[in-house]
């Protein structure tokens, strides 16, 4: 934990309040979670819906 707090304080994002650091943390995440989920769901679903051909 002390890890993540050094590396947020010596960030772009050190002088903000605690508030903003925790907004921008949360939409990081959350974008990242989307990803990795479509992403899954693109691996499980692919077999049944991509098909090639002319």
């Amino acid at each position: 934990m002390d890890v993540i707090k050094e590396i947020i304080q010596n960030s772009a994002l050190g002088p903000y309040s605690n508030w903003s650091k925790g907004v921008v943390i949360s939409l990081f995440t959350s974008i990242v979670f989307t990803l990795v989920s479509m992403l899954i769901m693109l691996v499980i679903t692919a077999p049944q819906n991509i098909q090639f051909g002319y």
